[in-house]
């Protein structure tokens, strides 16, 4: 249902960042819930629901940055796609700049949206309302995937 509150999982490296995104999702009142992990590593076990994360739930969307230590963004992206049971979720992609999509479609990878990170404290608000319109605008679509 559309209204209900979905679990988010930030894939995000920088602790500063991180702290940005889910402030400003809480200052927006948003009831949804903001899980953050800062490593690829840790977002496979997260979405795989291993180890540390074995209680956590699936998320219903995630944010990833394709710059991460250890395992890239981008390899986390392609487990994705390949896993039949995640290949559903969908993903967007935090770019730093314009070029950022442009790199990830080279290797063959795609995401559902890219969304470049705000740079300005002031613009993690119309970040986090761009994050609800894609929500809105991708459950109210049927899925061609």
């Amino acid at each position: 249902m559309i209204g209900d509150p979905i679990d988010i999982l930030l894939v995000e490296p920088n602790p500063g960042d991180t702290r940005l995104f889910t402030e400003t999702f809480e200052e927006a009142k948003v009831m949804n819930a903001v899980h953050d992990v800062s490593s690829g590593e840790d977002a496979l076990d997260f979405v795989h629901q291993r180890g540390a994360y074995e209680d956590s739930p699936r998320p219903d969307v995630i944010l990833l940055d394709p710059q991460l230590p250890g395992k890239s963004g981008m390899d986390v992206l392609a487990e994705l796609n390949d896993d039949p049971e995640l290949c559903e979720t969908p993903v967007v992609v935090l770019t730093s700049s314009e070029v950022g999509e442009k790199i990830i479609r080279s290797h063959g990878l795609e995401a559902d949206t890219y969304i470049q990170k705000p740079v300005e404290v002031g613009e993690f608000v119309e970040f986090v309302q761009s994050i609800e319109d894609f929500w809105l605008a991708f459950v109210q679509q049927p899925t061609d995937r």
